[in-house]
């Protein structure tokens, strides 16, 4: 009899447990749907029916400054006398550009590396030779009509590398601000064609987004090497292209 008790205890138990996990899968599934039901929705209440466009708007613009990266590479056999001998140049150098009138926040020193150099023989461990110091500056040359002067005197100096050099625009906001309004436009007539062409209606703009790309004019950098030896190079700063890309969100009503 007692064994006939706690079968039918165990059952009872059973059965409890059996509507618990019920009640759960039951409010999990609502939960699903609620959130499935906010997910239709933008967090203002409003359809996410939507639709995008994109728009470009390009504008080009005289260059009023040069940026221009160069370095004194120095080699020997002893460390001490290789870091002196670079040492004097690039002050050498430093000196030359501030006495050109180069502001001293426009000169910067970007990089100084120090390599060991080997020599390699079959079978052998290698063997340190001697030294490379490499110290880079990054210049802003304010004056584009003295680039090429530059140019040619830092190589007098004591420059032996030149690893880059482009044009840019000091205050570019004006010239993006109306490459934006080009975008814009250009979007909002996309827009509106298309919705004509398939019969919808268009509500309001509930989303933007743009990005900018300001295309420096590129100088071919190994034309710098060994200038010091020819004339004075002749800069054609040319012209830089801003562009900006929009995106709008139109609302379908």
């Amino acid at each position: 009899m007692l064994d006939f008790f706690q079968i039918k205890q165990h059952r009872i138990v059973f059965s409890i447990l059996a509507g618990l996990v019920g009640i759960i899968m039951i409010l999990m599934v609502i939960s699903g749907i609620s959130t499935f039901v906010k997910k239709g929705t933008l967090e203002d209440g409003v359809s996410n029916n939507t639709i995008s466009f994109t728009g470009e708007g390009k504008v080009y613009t005289t260059p009023d400054i040069v940026f221009v990266d160069f370095s004194v590479v120095t080699q020997g056999a002893d460390i001490n006398n290789v870091q002196e001998d670079n040492t004097k140049k690039m002050n050498k150098v430093i000196d030359f550009l501030k006495g050109f009138g180069i502001e001293e926040k426009d000169i910067k020193t970007t990089n100084y590396n120090l390599y060991p150099q080997y020599t390699y023989e079959n079978n052998q461990i290698p063997q340190i030779m001697g030294y490379q110091i490499s110290q880079t500056l990054s210049v802003k040359i304010r004056k584009i009509d003295q680039a090429g002067e530059i140019l040619k005197k830092v190589v007098n100096t004591g420059i032996n590398q030149v690893n880059s050099f482009y044009f840019g625009v000091e205050n570019d906001e004006a010239a993006k601000e109306q490459a934006r309004e080009i975008a814009i436009e250009e979007a909002k007539k996309k827009a509106e064609k298309l919705a004509s062409q398939i019969g919808i209606k268009l509500g309001k703009i509930i989303g933007f987004s743009d990005n900018s790309n300001n295309y420096p004019v590129m100088y071919d950098s190994y034309k710098a090497y060994g200038m010091g030896r020819g004339g004075t190079p002749n800069i054609q700063a040319g012209e830089n292209e801003i562009t900006i890309n929009v995106t709008l969100i139109y609302e379908i009503k």
